[in-house]
């Protein structure tokens, strides 16, 4: 590596998000830049989606499917083959409508006679015509046409993506790419033999993306953010192709899923990919690698950094952390989002409802208000990571710089607040000097259903832009709260996302089952707290997640104290999160799993909300023993 400043580029890789961009690239980009290297960033994730969802990607598909037997086309491609015509003549208006740049054409995705439909519209036949001869009526009235529309080529692009796992590429999905190769995968060996075979069409086509990102910044060092098991994969064959085209190129993976599941990485097959493994908040590691790489600094002067050492195949892998103090996060500057193609992402409905929709649909700027959470008690989480365990903020007056300085380059006023959880005072700070300024923004984001949200509190925050809040409730059950340690009750929780909602503010509750010592009485009560949240106009939207221990949260660190026994964790060198347990009350979680997520996604569009709770389970549950009106009764009464 020359003695000249290193040019750095950051590639967000498949598969994140098609309506806006991961922020980590924003965040190590504008920081960069503020310590004077020249840093650029590339979203693959939306590249590679349109890449393989216009007419000459369309047509390449189209070979892979008419070579399929036809024992093994799904009805998927069946319907693909059958009307591909018709998609190659729409898939190129359809994009520019879901990028925002043809609105008059909702008037012929709407009309449903234009579009292809193949099974995922099949969803549609579920809904009651209420007599206006369109079944969607309910939803969308009668002047909701674009959003008619954008739900109607949602699920066009649904069912391309289904042709494309069925014909091109069994792992493919446009948020969980490849998820099970490395999601709490103790060895690398099954994300090494997906990268050592034939590359596939989505291969292939990423490979080309990377080779184009590399000529256009001719970088030195490439880094990987890497959020999520889905986006590994991509990662992998990225550093793959640059390595076998630019073997010069440093490359660098981090981001929240080697946070999380590398911290004990021991195979050096990574590193014929990567040169370098970096944990936790990413400032201070580049900076030191960023000085060794000009000579200033020696190897075992990094931090917080895997090294391969010998930078050979069977070389040990070390960890070298020189302990130096993280750059503050009043001082890691404004990201940016320079470089990124922010009119080519993709807005979509997937499902009919207000608060759900804000995952897929529009361009948000995404930020954080703190490092970390002020909470970090909670048993189900990793709070002793230091995304979780390191608290720190910024003043109000930085974060309102930081957002008047984001509208003006991005010309867009939506802010999505990705805090574990924001800081109720960080909050209403916030809130007044956005309203002090006259800042005009849009903005929702995640906190604790605390005490502290009151109904004044929560009017502040709607003056300010707040449009919507998601927040856990989890087990909604008094006695897992207090053992899982949320610091919160349902009573409260009631009040509080009710106070929310009365002042016009969407919300969304995190939802879990399968705690530890959770029995079926404890699951039916659950449901039937959710059920009358949802009657009493406290929460819009909710999602139930199955419950997983992991080894860095003090479940898994302190098994006992919840009544469990872990399973051994099989060898290997490579991810370590997930890990099986023993829970003596034996209950069928994956059995009763499949009634709350039908109960979850009914009552979210307005169904059964009157009916027993029970009557979304296949089998035999016992009676609920909450009262019906207890929501009611806790709304009623003062904390």
């Amino acid at each position: 590596m020359p003695s000249t400043p290193a040019r750095v580029l950051a590639v967000i890789p498949p598969m994140t998000q098609l309506n806006t961009p991961y922020p980590s690239t924003a965040y190590l980009t504008g920081f960069l830049r503020s310590r004077g290297v020249a840093a650029f960033q590339e979203d693959l994730a939306i590249a590679l989606v349109l890449r393989l969802l216009s007419q000459s990607g369309l047509a390449r598909v189209l070979e892979r499917a008419r070579a399929l037997p036809e024992k093994r086309r799904s009805p998927a491609v069946q319907s693909f083959l059958a009307q591909q015509a018709r998609y190659l003549a729409t898939i190129g208006p359809v994009i520019a409508f879901l990028q925002g740049r043809d609105g008059t054409l909702a008037h012929r995705i709407a009309g449903r006679a234009w579009l292809p439909e193949g099974p995922r519209f099949a969803a549609l036949d579920v809904y009651e015509d209420d007599g206006s001869g369109d079944p969607l009526g309910w939803a969308f009235g009668a002047l909701g046409l674009a959003d008619k529309a954008k739900h109607l080529a949602t699920l066009y692009l649904n069912d391309l993506a289904d042709v494309l796992r069925d014909a091109v590429d069994e792992r493919f999905e446009f948020v969980r790419y490849a998820e099970s190769l490395a999601g709490s995968q103790p060895t690398f060996d099954p994300l090494a033999d997906a990268l050592a075979q034939a590359p596939t069409l989505v291969d292939e086509a990423l490979a080309a993306l990377t080779h184009e990102a590399i000529e256009r910044h001719a970088p030195d060092v490439v880094l990987l953010s890497v959020p999520f098991p889905g986006s590994v994969y991509g990662a992998f064959r990225i550093a793959q192709a640059i390595k076998a085209r630019h073997p010069h190129i440093v490359t660098v993976l981090g981001g929240g899923f080697v946070n999380t599941e590398l911290r004990e990485l021991s195979d050096p097959r990574v590193f014929d990919f990567f040169d370098y493994v970096t944990l936790d908040a990413g400032e201070r590691p580049l900076l030191a690698l960023l000085e060794h790489l000009r000579g200033e600094r020696g190897r075992q002067r990094l931090v917080r950094t895997f090294v391969r050492e010998g930078d050979q195949e069977g070389g040990e892998v070390r960890y070298v952390n020189l302990m130096e103090a993280d750059v503050a996060f009043a001082e890691v500057g404004t990201p940016t989002w320079d470089g990124l193609p922010l009119s080519d992402y993709l807005s979509l409905l997937d499902m009919l409802n207000p608060m759900h929709r804000l995952w897929s649909d529009g361009r948000w700027n995404k930020l954080t208000v703190a490092h970390g959470c002020y909470w970090k008690k909670c048993s189900f989480c990793d709070v002793g990571l230091d995304y979780i365990g390191r608290y720190e903020g910024a003043s109000a007056q930085v974060l309102a710089d930081r957002i008047e300085a984001i509208v003006a380059e991005t010309g867009q006023t939506g802010f999505h607040f990705v805090d574990e959880a924001a800081p109720p005072k960080a909050l209403k700070a916030l809130a007044s000097e956005l309203i002090a300024r006259g800042t005009g923004i849009s903005w929702w984001g995640n906190v604790r259903f605390e005490k502290t949200f009151t109904p004044d509190l929560a009017e502040l925050l709607a003056d300010s832009g707040c449009i919507a809040i998601s927040g856990g409730l989890e087990v909604a059950s008094d006695r897992l709260l207090a053992l899982m340690k949320k610091g919160v009750s349902v009573d409260q929780v009631a009040r509080v996302t009710r106070a929310f909602s009365d002042a016009g503010i969407l919300v969304h509750a995190y939802l879990m089952y399968g705690f530890p010592t959770q029995t079926v009485q404890d699951t039916v009560d659950a449901l039937e707290y959710v059920r009358q949240l949802f009657e009493n106009g406290c929460i819009q939207s909710g999602f139930f997640h199955r419950f997983a221990c992991t080894v860095h949260s003090p479940v898994g660190q302190n098994p006992g104290e919840y009544g469990i026994a872990l399973a051994p964790l099989p060898p290997g060198g490579f991810a370590k999160n997930d890990v099986a347990f023993t829970d003596p009350t034996g209950t069928d979680h994956d059995a009763l799993g499949a009634g709350l997520k039908k109960a979850i996604y009914n009552y979210m569009h307005g169904i059964g909300l009157e009916e027993d709770a029970r009557m979304w389970f296949p089998f035999k549950v016992p009676k609920t023993t909450v009262r019906r009106d207890r929501i009611a009764r806790a709304l009623q009464t003062r904390p």
